[in-house]
């Protein structure tokens, strides 16, 4: 049993890698994000929830390895979303690119979704790896609302690093 999972996880990672979905290399991981970085992209976040009446969410900030630097979740937020959120982060920070990649390749159908077998991988929108200076520092992610709108939230609080 054990040989047939390992067989299905090396097909799935050498189909992943000939359908071009990794085909681009990914930018290097850099140092880990540090907490007055990951506050101020928080910050921004909630600011686009707030101002878009996209309420409540949680938004949290991880470093490179997953590990999270700060995490702040409004009254009312599912207790789920919390974990929802980190699993966002974490994957973006896996695998070095957004949820929504494979959120869009799940949504094809067929051999999209193998991709619900890739260890770590969430295919919702709402997680985003953090660059700065061309290097993966840590990623965001957000939960509480629809997943095209926690996407927007994300991408509003990688803004601020502009």
């Amino acid at each position: 049993m054990k040989m047939n999972r390992w067989i299905t996880f090396l097909v799935v990672i050498v189909i992943s890698v000939a359908s071009g979905v990794f085909a681009q290399t990914p930018p290097p991981y850099g140092s880990p994000i540090s907490l007055d970085v990951a506050k101020k992209i928080a910050a921004a976040a909630f600011d686009e929830a707030k101002k878009n009446s996209w309420v409540p969410v949680v938004v949290v900030i991880i470093d490179w390895s997953g590990s999270p630097v700060y995490l702040e979740r409004m009254d009312g937020t599912l207790y789920a979303g919390v974990d929802v959120a980190i699993r966002k982060a974490q994957s973006a920070a896996a695998f070095k690119r957004s949820t929504k990649d494979f959120a869009d390749l799940l949504a094809q159908g067929g051999l999209g979704n193998r991709f619900l077998r890739l260890p770590h991988a969430m295919p919702v929108e709402g997680g985003l790896p953090i660059l700065i200076d061309g290097k993966i520092v840590g990623a965001i992610g957000v939960s509480g609302v629809t997943a095209q709108q926690e996407g927007l939230i994300a991408a509003a609080g990688l803004a601020a690093l502009k």
